[in-house]
């Protein structure tokens, strides 16, 4: 069998609708049900197998690379190293999503898991199983799509029968799911941008993505369970009032 696959985790954003809260604090530091958002994603990787992790920062980056280190020994799961793309002390500021990546690709491996720091998914499984089928699929991203939340009604991707994403134009009656920002991406996916992104551009993600779709490169799939934006101090509220019994 093949070793686990890498997992970045986007950490790197100001987190501006957040405030006062993100002032002092970055957003993927913020607790949710007495758990800093962050370690809620590295539990759950760590479950799936994932051991080694690369994290991008920006806004008060020194704090994540504190809170989490180089190395962590996970009580279950044995030993997890940190790897972490500074683009704040790099560059001055944040890179976006697909020029973060690309700066942090050195780090990664040909394949790769992805997801932001600031969602909330305590039920996601990083199944090694869903990593395999990607690996043999040939397609350059794997998306995990959820139901629309209010603050996305119109949603970012449709779905077809043969579980490929798709650019649905406007005025068409098919549904759109919002994409979660978990998924699985094959290096080669960002090959247009310089390998390390050395000059420091700020690109993102969803023309790479729509570009892929458009070329059939981009399958996905519905996540059923609990997912949240964790984007404004009101969603992080009912989060940690929402407590399950």
């Amino acid at each position: 069998m093949s070793p686990p696959l890498k997992a970045m985790i986007l950490a790197a954003g100001r987190g501006e609708r957040m405030r006062p809260l993100t002032d002092d604090c970055p957003k993927p530091l913020l607790e949710v049900r007495g758990k800093a958002l962050i370690d809620w994603h590295v539990e759950a990787l760590a479950h799936g197998g994932v051991r080694e992790l690369v994290i991008n920062t920006a806004w008060l980056g020194e704090q994540i690379a504190s809170h989490l280190g180089a190395l962590r020994l996970l009580d279950g799961y044995g030993q997890l190293s940190f790897s972490y793309s500074h683009e704040g002390d790099d560059f001055g500021y944040a890179l976006e999503t697909a020029g973060g990546i690309a700066r942090a690709l050195p780090l990664l491996g040909e394949a790769f898991w992805l997801l932001a720091a600031d969602v909330f998914v305590p039920g996601f499984a990083f199944s090694p199983d869903a990593a395999a089928r990607f690996l043999a699929s040939g397609k350059l991203a794997h998306l995990w799509l959820v139901p629309n939340p209010p603050h996305n009604p119109q949603g970012d991707f449709g779905l077809d029968a043969d579980g490929l994403a798709l650019n649905l134009p406007a005025g068409d009656a098919a549904p759109r799911h919002t994409y979660s920002t978990i998924g699985l991406y094959q290096r080669e996916l960002f090959d247009s941008l310089p390998f390390g992104n050395t000059p420091g551009l700020a690109v993102a993600l969803a023309p790479l993505l729509r570009a892929a779709i458009d070329r059939r490169q981009v399958s996905a799939e519905l996540y059923p369970g609990a997912w949240t934006d964790v984007g404004t101090p009101a969603r992080l509220a009912e989060l940690n009032q929402n407590r399950p019994n």
